[in-house]
Order: structure tokens, then C-alpha cells, then sequence
């Protein structure tokens, strides 16, 4: 059986969509990364093509949702030690 996937947020670039991979996948999420093939391939970063989309799981949307809103909120970060 093929896992459904939907679209949680689009980040500019490849390395923003990693940071957003790890902290999504550190709560056991499972999330794809998915980039127009051509952005991808000649490494682009900005504009349409650098774009990359983040999606969960169907069933891991509302949890994702709630960890995006959390860290624009600020409730993720640390106090400085």
C-alpha cells in the first residue's frame, strides 16, 4: 500500500527544507522533500525553481501543522544557557 503525502509548507531552497526535514522527522514524522527536477539539478536556491516542497504523511498533517505553527510562534526555541 502507497503512503498518501500532502503539502506542508514550501521552503526556499534545498537547504531550508532539510532544516525543516530534520526537525519534522526528530519528532518521528515522515516527510519527502520534492523540487522541480530541473531547480534540482543544475542546484538551484532562488525563485520558482529553488523551491522545494515539504510534505508529511496524511495521517502526520494536523501534528505538523501544530510544530510549524509552534516554531513561528517561538515556543521552540531554547533560553540561552
Amino acid at each position: 500500500m502507497t503512503e498518501s503525502y500532502v503539502t506542508l509548507l514550501t521552503a526556499a531552497g534545498n537547504l531550508e527544507a532539510e532544516i525543516w526535514r530534520g526537525l519534522l522527522e526528530a519528532q518521528g514524522l515522515r516527510v519527502q522533500l520534492r523540487q522541480e527536477s530541473a531547480g534540482a539539478a543544475y542546484g538551484l536556491a532562488v525563485g520558482p525553481l529553488g523551491e522545494v516542497e515539504v510534505l508529511v504523511a496524511v495521517e502526520d498533517e494536523a501534528q505538523a501543522r501544530l510544530l510549524v505553527d509552534d516554531y513561528y510562534a517561538g515556543k521552540l526555541d531554547t533560553p540561552d544557557e
